[in-house]
Formats: C-alpha cells, structure tokens, sequence
C-alpha cells in the first residue's frame, strides 16, 4: 500500500530531506563539491548549490516512493524552472559572482520499497536558464 504524502505533511518533509541527502552524497561521489543545501530567498529556493570543476551548479531534487524516475522529472515545467532559474540569479548577484558558468542539474531519487537505498538519476545540464542575466 502506498502512502499518500499530501495527508502526511511532516513525512513529505522527512522524505524529501532523506532524498536530498541521498543526491547529496551522490554527487559528492562525482567530484562535486557541495557549497549550499536548501538556500532560500525571495525568489525560491535552490536544493543544493555545488561547485563541478569551474561551474556553479544548481541542483533541483526530485524524490518518488516507487521505481519511476520519468513522473518525478516532469513535476519540473517551465514554471517551476523559471522559479529555480530566479532563485539561482540572486544567489550569483548575492554572491558577487562575475563571469561564472553555471548550469542546471536534477537528481532524482527513486525509493523502491524492497530497498534501503535509492536508485539515483541525475541528469546534468537538464535545462537552460530562463529570463535575463
């Protein structure tokens, strides 16, 4: 039986806190290294923000309870892009960041439920950023 996460607010937060975590140390296997986790501002907030090489990476998490990474990465439309995309323009401007790369990544974390650990998609240079920088 699956759990419905809209009745059970506090277990949506665990979960996806978990799931963040489980990306986290993912890419931390990848060379990445991770400079902000769930930085907020006025525009939104970014999951993770993470230094690859020279580019500034901007990282969105998504999670599912079952094994389908595809329904996860399409909760990620034009609206919620130009929310990340927003988010990320005040973290380059708040951090006086000029001339710098960046890009756009989303790590999906599947938890099947016969597994203690999930299955991780990541999918860099998932889209490009939105509006004017």
């Amino acid at each position: 039986m699956a759990i419905s996460l809209s009745r059970w607010p506090w277990f949506r937060r665990w979960f996806g806190s978990r799931s963040e975590r489980a990306a986290e140390r993912f890419l931390k296997r990848l060379g990445y290294r991770i400079l902000f986790r769930n930085y907020s501002c006025p525009g939104g907030e970014l999951d993770l923000v993470a230094l690859h090489g020279r580019e500034v990476v901007f990282v969105e998490v998504r999670s599912t309870a079952g094994a389908d990474a595809e329904r996860p990465t399409l909760s990620i439309d034009q609206q919620k892009q130009r929310k990340i995309c927003t988010a990320a323009k005040h973290f380059v401007h708040r951090h006086r960041l000029r001339d710098v790369v960046c890009r756009f990544d989303i790590v999906i974390s599947c938890w099947p439920a016969d597994q203690k650990e999930p299955r991780i998609t990541h999918f860099p240079n998932a889209f490009e950023a939105t509006g004017q920088w």
